[in-house]
């Protein structure tokens, strides 16, 4: 154990070092990844405005005005937040909208009995809490409800942390109900499965968070190569939206590894004792 424990430290050192030039950019680089999946998806609803009324008020019932106000509103909330997001101001503020604009669609377009888009969802709410997170390390913030009795700013972050961690592993269990059986598939899941373990008990949380961020991204662009079908095939609006939704978990992920994994975690009690 002596031995692995050497060997451990030393490939963290290694990776320590090759990382290091990048440490200053990963909190701006993981904001911005986490809201790409909004900006697209903003953009998605503009560029196909007319196909959104005629599905929300055909199969989903909504009356003809509230889909128009329901677009717009998810459109301007989504385009206000992400920007507020990565210049990291009102980040509270912001983290609430993204959440309200999650829960509407998935609710307004019928998706919460879908499991697969369900359990990334958690995933990217995982992420939006890794960003509160960040923000109120980086950030003394003063209450939103002066008077009341609130929870020190540590256990905020611990609380939060350690919730979005978990919510983050969710992704992996998508993979259990999306596509058909393989020994790929198999193997995958068991690799992540392990580094998600290992993230949510806190465990080398960050280099097991880097290690599915390099694990995601690969995957991302082999299996999600949305660009590489023609525009009309019906399967391309799908993978783009996986595609841009796991670059959103790889920038929870990243906000992950930049301020570790928090106080309720096996790293944390480690240095303890």
């Amino acid at each position: 154990m002596d031995q692995l424990r050497k060997y451990s430290e030393k490939i963290e050192g290694i990776i320590e070092r090759l990382a290091s030039p990048l440490k200053p950019h990963v909190a701006a680089i993981g904001r911005f990844l986490l809201v790409v999946t909004f900006l697209e998806d903003s953009l998605r609803i503009i560029m196909q405005f007319p196909d959104q009324l005629w599905y929300l008020e055909k199969h989903r019932g909504f009356p003809y005005g509230f889909s128009h106000i329901f677009l717009i509103a998810n459109v301007i909330t989504m385009l206000v937040c992400s920007y507020l997001a990565v210049a990291r101001k009102y980040t509270e503020q912001a983290v609430a909208g993204l959440f309200v604009v999650v829960v509407s669609q998935t609710i307004g377009y019928g998706l919460i009995s879908n499991a697969n888009f369900f359990l990334r969802t958690l995933s990217v709410i995982g992420g939006l809490l890794m960003l509160l997170s960040e923000s109120l390390i980086s950030s003394k913030r003063k209450s939103l409800f002066p008077g009341l009795p609130e929870l020190s700013e540590s256990k905020k972050t611990m609380y939060l942390s350690l919730t979005g961690r978990v919510l983050l592993a969710f992704l992996f269990f998508s993979f259990v109900f999306a596509g058909e059986f393989s020994v790929l598939r198999l193997i995958f899941c068991a690799i992540g499965s392990v580094a998600c373990l290992m993230v949510v008990v806190g465990f080398k949380a960050k280099w097991s968070a880097l290690f599915l961020i390099m694990f995601l991204s690969v995957f991302n662009v082999i299996i999600n190569n949305w660009w590489s079908l023609h525009h009309t095939h019906p399967m391309r609006d799908f993978m783009k939206y996986d595609f841009f939704q796991t670059l959103s978990i790889v920038g929870g992920l990243l906000l992950l590894f930049n301020i570790g994994p928090g106080g309720m975690s096996v790293d944390e009690k480690k240095k303890a004792y």
